[in-house]
Order: structure tokens, then sequence, then C-alpha cells
């Protein structure tokens, strides 16, 4: 599932919840709801977080940009 391949990439990316939040703006309490899987991100919160983590996201094999 592509939130919880998004919610490894944050737990492994060696950055605190705080740095990830101060570089995105996504608010600590959205980043620590989703990252605990009781709500998703917004598209462009999940495109942000995934452009600051360096991920490419990828659907039915295309590339997501």
């Amino acid at each position: 599932k592509l939130s919880d391949q998004v919610r490894r990439a944050v737990d492994t990316c060696g950055m605190t919840r705080y740095v990830i939040w101060k570089a995105t703006g996504i608010d600590q309490a959205t980043l620590s709801r989703f990252m605990s899987g009781e709500r998703g991100l917004t598209t462009t919160a999940l495109d942000t977080l995934a452009e600051f983590l360096d991920l490419q996201l990828t659907m039915a094999g295309e590339s997501v940009e």
C-alpha cells in the first residue's frame, strides 16, 4: 500500500518528524496521525512529503510527477 511505503520511508529517512514538519509545512498533528495510520494525507501533502524524501511515486507502472 502506498501510504505504508511512505510511512516506512519517513521512519527510515533518519530525520525527526519535527524536521520533516518544518521543511514540508505538514503540521505535526497531521503527520503524527498519518504515521499512526489514523488518517491519510491529501494528495498535495503526499506529493510534498514524497518530494522532500526524494521518493518517486508510481502508479500502475507510471511515474506520478
